[in-house]
């Protein structure tokens, strides 16, 4: 059986692997990603972490309450991207998560992985929603979001801290 592959022109869609960790090491251990993404994104990113996190991910059912992808550029792992999937009521609805490597920023990368992610993992698990929160201080990612073709829903108002700091949150959502 082949493996899953999305692929984005830019960048290619596919599962981890052990042998990425490396490469995850290389790209994730930046303060500057980690303060834009949940407090589960360590920070430093440790050989350790990229073990722990891949051991995870090259383990999960389909049918896990988390599903991620790497995100690929030129033969190496440079971020991800995946969903938690909601439950109970909101077992149709997922929530999307993404990072990428700072040096890869300003590409349209991510914004490419998620027009080709979003459709597909909706179909997938038979989603009608998907939602991502960001920072009202992040517009590079409102932007991204946009311009994959979600929508701003609205502003959760002290929703969330962050590094000490209490912060507002956007919602953006695409519906199937």
């Amino acid at each position: 059986m082949a493996e899953l592959t999305i692929d984005c022109d830019c960048c290619l869609l596919r599962p981890f692997r052990m042998s990425d960790a490396e490469s995850l090491v290389r790209h994730a251990n930046n303060p500057n990603i980690s303060a834009r993404v949940r407090d589960r994104f360590p920070n430093p990113y440790t050989i350790e972490d990229a073990r722990q996190f891949l051991m995870g991910v090259t383990r999960r059912a389909r049918g896990a309450a988390e599903f991620t992808l790497a995100i690929e550029v030129d033969g190496q792992v440079v971020g991800g991207i995946g969903i938690v999937r909601g439950t109970d009521i909101e077992r149709m609805t997922a929530e999307l998560g993404y990072w990428l490597g700072e040096e890869y920023w300003g590409r349209g990368i991510v914004t490419e992985a998620i027009k080709n992610f979003a459709p597909w993992v909706m179909e997938r698990y038979g989603l009608t929603r998907l939602h991502a929160d960001c920072f009202t201080d992040n517009p590079a990612s409102s932007r991204v979001l946009e311009k994959a073709g979600f929508i701003r829903e609205s502003t959760k108002r002290r929703a969330a801290i962050k590094l000490g700091e209490i912060k507002d949150m956007h919602v953006y959502v695409m519906l199937r």
